[in-house]
């Protein structure tokens, strides 16, 4: 828990992901919170996490927030649903300053949906098989109402910038083919990386489709324990118009892998992911 004193200060948030889609996270904290400073961390060197082992993904999180910490961050987000479920709690034994993880919105999902309706969650595969999904499904999921599937590729896509287009199409359709699709209501995106391809998912559910992440969840979560100022009411727009004012506007460094993003093709990239999930936001 953060000090008395440190809240009045001006606090620094170490975000991390094995890649790019941790930028939802990030982009939720520029709506939500106040005056912050920012850490991202992509792990591109490992990315993506989803088809690694447990113990890889135990040994690049133990980096990375050493790293974090190194760098002043005084508490740290896991903006990854798998990392989360394979290393947060070790992460909590071994640190101690403030750890969030991460975990498909699966209860929201059940609380705001008919209990005539299922629910599908889309995540990686390690997400899917670590026990830490199944035990919330056992809390929350009394009518067994929820679906699982495995979606690993998107995470390539979206790391490439592939957003949408005949190739993400096909894979979406080929994923969700074997389902009803009109028995369910709500689509929770178990992996940060799914939020850019939220016009994908209403070409195939229809426009009723109810998109749940845990991003809010999140970071009201870390307003609370580090004593920030959250904004319910989000801010209007938070969109960039170039590098410099991507870095400055709300201060924030970037990193890949241990290394400070300074080349300016990758920079822009960064530009573009944090414009596109301002575009598809609302969706």
């Amino acid at each position: 828990m953060i000090s008395q004193a440190k809240k009045s200060d001006r606090m620094k948030i170490g975000i991390f992901d094995s890649g790019f889609g941790g930028l939802s996270v990030l982009h939720e904290a520029y709506h939500r919170l106040g005056a912050t400073e920012y850490l991202f961390y992509a792990d591109l060197d490992h990315v993506p996490y989803g088809l690694k082992t447990s113990d890889q993904i135990k040994d690049y999180t133990r980096h990375i927030t050493r790293f974090l910490i190194d760098k002043g961050a005084d508490a740290i987000v896991i903006a990854c649903n798998t990392a989360t479920a394979v290393a947060v709690e070790d992460l909590r034994r071994e640190f101690s300053l403030p750890i969030l993880g991460m975990e498909p919105a699966v209860k929201p999902a059940v609380e705001e949906t008919s209990s005539k309706k299922r629910i599908l969650v889309i995540a990686t595969p390690v997400t899917i098989r670590e026990k830490k999904l199944s035990h919330l499904l056992e809390r929350v999921d009394e009518d067994h109402r929820v679906d699982l599937l495995a979606m690993p590729h998107l995470v390539t896509f979206a790391e490439n910038e592939q957003f949408e287009g005949p190739e993400v199409d096909e894979y979406i359709h080929e994923q969700f083919a074997s389902f009803d699709l009109s028995k369910y209501q709500a689509l929770v995106l178990g992996c940060t990386h799914f939020n850019y391809f939220k016009p994908s998912y209403k070409k195939v559910f229809g426009d009723d489709i109810h998109l749940i992440d845990g991003n809010v969840g999140t970071i009201r979560h870390l307003a609370d324990v580090c004593g920030l100022e959250y904004n319910a009411r989000e801010a209007a727009r938070v969109s960039f118009s170039d590098t410099d004012s991507m870095l400055h506007d709300i201060e924030t460094q970037y990193f890949v892998s241990g290394n400070p993003i300074t080349e300016k093709n990758l920079l822009n990239h960064v530009l573009r992911m944090h414009n596109r999930l301002e575009a598809v936001r609302d969706l």
